[in-house]
C-alpha cells in the first residue's frame, strides 16, 4: 500500500467514522473498488487490512478526546470525587454517578468483545462481501430515520441500569459487521431503550474507546503472530491513523449538532441509496 493510498483511506475513515453510515463499510468498499481498478491491495477481509482499519478507527479514538476532552475530563473528575469524598461508600453506585457510568461503559465493552471473540469467523468474512454490506446499510437507514422520530428520552445518568449496558454491548457487537453504523446502532439501541438524546451520544463514543482499542490489540497480535506485516507497511499505518485523527475531529463536532437536532433522515436516505448502487451495479463482483 502507498502512502497515498493510505492517506486516502484515513480521509475516508475520518470523515464516515462519526457521521452513522458505517465508516467500515466506506472503507472496504473504497478498498474494494482500488483493487478493482488496479491498485495494489491485500483484500479486505485479510489480516493486515482489518489491522488497518482497526488502526485508522484508533486514530479517531484522538478525534473523540480532543472534541470530548471536557466530558472525558469531567467524567474522570468525577470518579476521582466518587472515590475520595466517599460518595460510593455512603450511597452506592447510583449517588456515583461518574463512577457508575464508567463501570456500566466497560460492561457494555466486554459484552461487545465477548461477542465478538465468539464469532470473529463470520465476522471477518462479510469484510469481504459487498452485498451483505448493502444489506446491513439498508439496516442502518432504516435505524437511523427511526433516532430522528425518537422521543428525548427519559433515562439519565444515574437511571442506567445493568440491562441497557449490555442491550448497547450486543448492538455494538453487531456492528462490528461493516455496513451497520457502530455510532448509528448504538445510539439507536440507547434511545430504543430509553435514554436521554444527548446522553446515548456521549455514551456511543465513550464506549468506543476501550472497544477499539481492544480490538485493535488483539488484531495487531493477529498479525505478529502470523509473521508481521508483508503488504502494508507500518508507515502507510501511521499515515492512515494520523490523518484518520485530524479529518475525525470536524466529523464528529458537526455529528453531536444534529444528533441533537434530530436530523440523522439525511444520513438514512444516503445510506440507502449507496445500498442500492451497490446492489444494482454488483459492486465488488
Amino acid at each position: 500500500m502507498s502512502l497515498f493510498v493510505a492517506f486516502v483511506l484515513g480521509v475516508v475513515q475520518g470523515v464516515f467514522m462519526f457521521f452513522p453510515v458505517s465508516s467500515t463499510s466506506h472503507l472496504v468498499l473504497t478498498q474494494t473498488w482500488l483493487r478493482g481498478v488496479g491498485v495494489d491491495l491485500p483484500p479486505p477481509e485479510s489480516a493486515e487490512m482489518v489491522l488497518f482499519d482497526l488502526l485508522v478507527h484508533v486514530g479517531t479514538l484522538v478525534s473523540i478526546a480532543v472534541v470530548m476532552g471536557a466530558g472525558l475530563r469531567a467524567l474522570a473528575s468525577g470518579v476521582v470525587d466518587d472515590l475520595g469524598s466517599g460518595r460510593l461508600r455512603a450511597g452506592g453506585l447510583r449517588e456515583a454517578v461518574s463512577t457508575r457510568l464508567v463501570l456500566l461503559g466497560l460492561l457494555t465493552t466486554a459484552v461487545t468483545g465477548v461477542l465478538g471473540l465468539v464469532f470473529v469467523d463470520p465476522l471477518t468474512r462479510v469484510f469481504g462481501s459487498p452485498t451483505a454490506i448493502a444489506v446491513a446499510l439498508v439496516g442502518t437507514g432504516a435505524m437511523l430515520w427511526w433516532t430522528d422520530r425518537a422521543g428525548p428520552g427519559r433515562l439519565r445518568a444515574r437511571d442506567v441500569g445493568v440491562g441497557v449496558a449490555v442491550a448497547i454491548g450486543i448492538a455494538q457487537f453487531a456492528a462490528l459487521a461493516p455496513g451497520l453504523s457502530r455510532s448509528g446502532t448504538t445510539i439507536f439501541a440507547a434511545l430504543l431503550v430509553g435514554m436521554h438524546r444527548k446522553l446515548a451520544a456521549r455514551y456511543s463514543f465513550y464506549v468506543a474507546i476501550p472497544t477499539i482499542l481492544a480490538a485493535a490489540g488483539l488484531q495487531a497480535l493477529e498479525v505478529l503472530g502470523a509473521g508481521g506485516l508483508t503488504q502494508v507497511s507500518w508507515a502507510a499505518m501511521a499515515v492512515g491513523t494520523v490523518t484518520a485523527a485530524v479529518v475525525g475531529a470536524g466529523a464528529l463536532w458537526a455529528v453531536l449538532r444534529l444528533l441533537e437536532q434530530a436530523r440523522f433522515r439525511i444520513f438514512s436516505v444516503y445510506v440507502w441509496v449507496l445500498a442500492a448502487i451497490v446492489l444494482t451495479t454488483g459492486f465488488g463482483a
